[in-house]
């Protein structure tokens, strides 16, 4: 019985490292086509969404099946459970990569602005964050899972960064007003992504620790 779990649960692994890099790779992939300006990019990762979404189902399919025919307990019982939550995070970080795409869309005929380097910053911080969270469950890894969670300040900080030089630009009559909020728009996307990588390294600490999520799901 115990061999036959131990199948699933690297089953499961392997599931969770093939999201996971889907969804860093539509991460990736929205912000080279937003820098880019690149139409045909943007509406593939679009399209690429229901991708994302049927592995959540392959995903919560299994766990509900491990569930029900290994009866897990303890802590057993908290891997399997935050693997269901972990994955509606995951779910949602391609959700905010559809978002960004479909702004990139729209933005396509407008010129950006000069100043814009912090919002791919922002990218790089956070397709980071994501890898590691990933990581720190299928390794275990309790400290690589409080380095993502430290790491969101980093993502928060940025946001700030974003937010004042565009604030800055608008006062200069560098941006427009509508350019302006699409652009703060696609900074909190990132800054949300940010916090789903959180939320994965705190469901990754519970279920090691059994401390920490029970108190709470921050589902930003």
């Amino acid at each position: 019985m115990r061999l036959k779990f131990d199948e699933q649960l690297t089953q499961l692994n392997n599931l969770l490292i093939e999201m996971g890099g889907m969804v860093e790779k539509a991460i990736s992939s929205a912000t080279k086509a937003l820098i880019e300006q690149d139409v045909k990019l943007a509406k593939s990762i679009i399209g690429s969404d229901d991708d994302i979404d049927l592995k959540e189902q392959e995903i919560e399919d299994l766990c509900l099946k491990i569930i029900l025919q290994q009866q897990p307990v303890a802590k057993d019982l908290r891997l399997v459970s935050s693997v269901l939550k972990m994955v509606t995070d995951i779910e949602r970080i391609g959700d905010h990569a559809t978002d960004i795409s479909e702004i990139t869309v729209f933005l396509a005929e407008t010129e950006h602005p000069d100043n814009f380097e912090h919002i791919p910053k922002m990218a790089e911080a956070t397709i980071k964050m994501v890898g590691k969270s990933i990581e720190a469950f299928v390794k275990k890894d309790l400290d690589l899972a409080k380095e993502v969670i430290d790491y969101d300040d980093v993502v928060d900080d940025l946001f700030d960064v974003v937010k004042n030089e565009i604030i800055q630009m608008i006062k200069k009559d560098e941006i427009g007003a509508d350019q302006a909020i699409d652009f703060i728009m696609i900074a909190k996307y990132f800054e949300r992504i940010g916090d789903h990588a959180t939320n994965i390294a705190e469901w990754v600490v519970f279920s090691l620790t059994g401390k920490g999520k029970h108190e709470g799901h921050r589902g930003k």
